[in-house]
């Protein structure tokens, strides 16, 4: 469980007070939501052509861009009859002044790792469906996530992303040659992603003596740690995350999943307008 704090700026006691007093009176600092509602959410499927899949998110002033591009590869030595599926997660620097040109940092990794985490937790990508040779020739799922405007709470944020494009994603065809080389063809792409469950992440922040939902990033900037909770479509935890340098007691971690999980609704709502279920 990692506990490094993400680089943010120094913020004045002033502006934590006055965050912390706005929360004590059951509102946010942006007048418009109560601690325990996410910002408004948009999900958008598609947006990338030449990918296998792909997803576009917005949440308040945040916004993730994810993209699925489908290879055939070698499975793991451990597990020869399946798939396999890989985050990646990449900070583009015009999102923030935060962000650096270069290989990807810690928090970077951690982003990737969580959302990896909580999809292979739960099975939600079948890779077992995805065997093309048992310990010979597997799909390999590249997911990478692009953060294009970091205001606050990215894991949210790109897992909404990774999900809806996994969602959108359809498996390109291929065909085995007589020399048992694969050769994959792009034109086609017929048959969708083989999906067992639907995930989404809540975020909690503690700030001082309160807890929030979806913090924006003036918040996370003055928050003492965050809590991040994932939920398949049932209500069931398949990840959690502790985040920064703070700590929280049993009935906070208590709060904060109660709090996550009236919340994930939300997320789950803006995922099936985006990509809706099978007879749905």
């Amino acid at each position: 469980m990692s506990v490094t704090p993400f680089r943010l700026p120094v913020i004045s006691r002033l502006r934590r007070e006055a965050i912390e007093e706005v929360l004590s009176r059951g509102l946010r600092i942006d007048g418009v939501r109560d601690p325990f509602t996410p910002r408004n959410v948009k999900v958008e499927v598609g947006v990338i052509e030449k990918a296998e899949g792909s997803a576009l998110v917005k949440l308040g002033n945040t916004q993730v861009m994810a993209g699925v591009k489908v290879d055939v590869g070698t499975p793991f030595r451990d597990t020869p009859d399946q798939g396999v599926l890989t985050v990646h997660a990449e900070f583009v620097p015009l999102a923030s002044p935060l962000f650096e040109p270069g290989p990807p940092d810690e928090n970077a990794i951690e982003l990737a790792r969580v959302v990896d985490r909580s999809l292979r937790e739960v099975g939600a990508v079948d890779l077992g469906s995805l065997v093309i040779r048992p310990g010979d020739k597997v799909f390999v799922v590249w997911v990478d996530l692009y953060i294009l405007d970091h205001d606050g709470n990215l894991f949210d944020a790109s897992m909404l992303a990774a999900m809806a494009a996994l969602l959108n994603a359809r498996l390109p065809h291929y065909e085995e040659l007589e020399t048992g080389e694969i050769v994959i063809d792009r034109s086609r792409r017929e048959e969708p992603l083989p999906l067992r469950h639907r995930v989404v992440s809540v975020t909690v922040a503690k700030i001082g003596r309160y807890l929030a939902v979806d913090p924006d990033f003036e918040e996370e900037s003055v928050s003492d740690a965050r809590l991040v909770f994932s939920f398949d479509e049932t209500g069931r935890i398949v990840g959690i995350q502790k985040t920064g340098e703070g700590a929280l007691s049993i009935e906070e971690i208590t709060r904060a999943l109660e709090i996550a999980k009236n919340a994930a609704p939300v997320y789950f709502k803006a995922l099936d307008e985006a990509v809706p279920q099978p007879g749905a």
